[in-house]
């Protein structure tokens, strides 16, 4: 019998962030891992290498990290060099799943891969001013991490709920917590993904989809959760599963899951702490594998009901425990979840990260938050730009 040999279960962490003019509180600009977006005419970023797509730094997402206290110092490096670049051209930056305000209807240079998706989903991408945050944990194994992913699908809501920051839209409260979650769902191969059987099953889902020039690759799969792989050098383009992969190679393509379904958050804490949760949910679902035990595998659209709940209402409402047919307060349900991931933190050295998901449930998600500054404030959208700006800056 082969010897077990436990995945490195490595983690690094993609942002999406805002450029915001300090004095309108307007949306400029924004930052991925893939470059810089301009929304008008303002003068950000043109010109200056450093942000052009495929630049080696900054980019808006940290190398592979050993653990999350590594991430950490990654995260506010990337942090302080997008404060930097900001700042260099008298804007700020900030993190968030939307803009409080901020019209789509605006001139745009568009990068290439933007332009693919307007011409294949046309008016749908055009609204798009959503941002997310985007964990990597390696998993070395790929039908492992198939595996992990089909089970991994039920607990996405629940991890939502702590990872909600996109309350308003236009201007207008929407009433849910994540208004990204309903942005994204309307594009093609958004949302939870079905199970697969294994590695090859999937793979024969993206080559299906290459074939029949459905995609140009899989980035444009863009589920709650997928197979992926994370690089230590970023500055060169991603691994592709299916038929058009690149070489692999050992220090740089890392098999791992990547977990999209968060907005992105002002709260450096926050997202270290989500991370952590992500991570070691990973590690515990390993390891009842590892142990010849299964979590029940349920259907797409029973977990796109909860998935709903946690849009509509993150922590201040109840998700369906289909085991026993029942809504639960979310609250209960995270505890349980930390509870079964305890024997793994300290492996993991992030106790005193998933510690912190106990402040989030007390004190509230960044939606939660960012209401009770629109309602001090008189349903200013500015006080709320200006709370979300400052949460992001604080630890920098």
């Amino acid at each position: 019998m082969a010897e077990y040999r436990q995945p490195s279960f490595d983690v690094s962490i993609e942002e999406e962030y805002q450029f915001i003019d300090p004095d309108s509180r307007d949306l400029r600009g924004f930052a991925t891992a893939q470059g810089l977006t301009l929304l008008d005419s303002h003068e950000l970023g043109k010109g200056d290498e450093r942000v052009a797509p495929g630049a080696s730094a900054p980019v808006a997402g940290t190398p592979i990290c050993r653990d999350v206290k590594q991430a950490r110092q990654e995260l506010l490096r990337v942090r302080r060099e997008m404060q930097e670049l900001a700042a260099s051209h008298g804007l700020k930056v900030m993190a968030a799943g939307a803009h409080p305000f901020s019209y789509w209807e605006r001139e745009r240079e568009e990068s290439p891969r933007y332009r693919a998706l307007i011409e294949d989903t046309q008016f749908i991408a055009r609204r798009l001013l959503a941002f997310g945050m985007y964990v990597h944990v390696g998993i070395d194994d790929r039908n492992l991490a198939v595996d992990v992913m089909n089970a991994m699908r039920y607990l996405l809501p629940h991890i939502l709920c702590l990872a909600n920051s996109s309350p308003f839209w236009h201007g207008l409260d929407t009433g849910l917590a994540s208004y990204r979650s309903v942005l994204l769902d309307a594009l093609p191969r958004t949302g939870i993904p079905n199970a697969f059987r294994s590695h090859n099953d999937y793979l024969s889902y993206v080559d299906t989809l290459l074939r029949t020039n459905s995609i140009p690759d899989p980035e444009a799969i863009w589920w709650d959760i997928r197979p992926h792989s994370h690089r230590q050098d970023r500055s060169r383009p991603r691994f592709q599963d299916g038929q058009n992969a690149q070489p692999g190679n050992a220090e740089t393509d890392r098999p791992a899951l990547e977990i999209r379904v968060c907005d992105a958050l002002p709260d450096i804490d926050d997202v270290l702490a989500v991370a952590a949760l992500i991570q070691a949910t990973v590690a515990w679902m390993v390891d009842l594998r590892h142990r010849n035990m299964s979590f029940r595998l349920y259907d797409r659209t029973l977990i796109a009901e909860n998935k709903w709940r946690a849009v509509r209402y993150g922590l201040k409402g109840k998700l369906l425990d289909f085991g026993i047919e029942r809504e639960v307060p979310i609250g209960d349900l995270l505890h349980e979840l930390l509870e079964r991931v305890e024997p793994v933190l300290d492996r993991l050295n992030c106790r005193a990260e998933v510690a912190h998901i106990h402040t989030i449930m007390q004190r509230g998600a960044s939606s939660e938050r960012q209401r009770h500054i629109w309602r001090q404030s008189g349903e200013d959208g500015k006080a709320v730009v200006d709370f979300l700006v400052s949460e992001t800056e604080k630890s920098l």
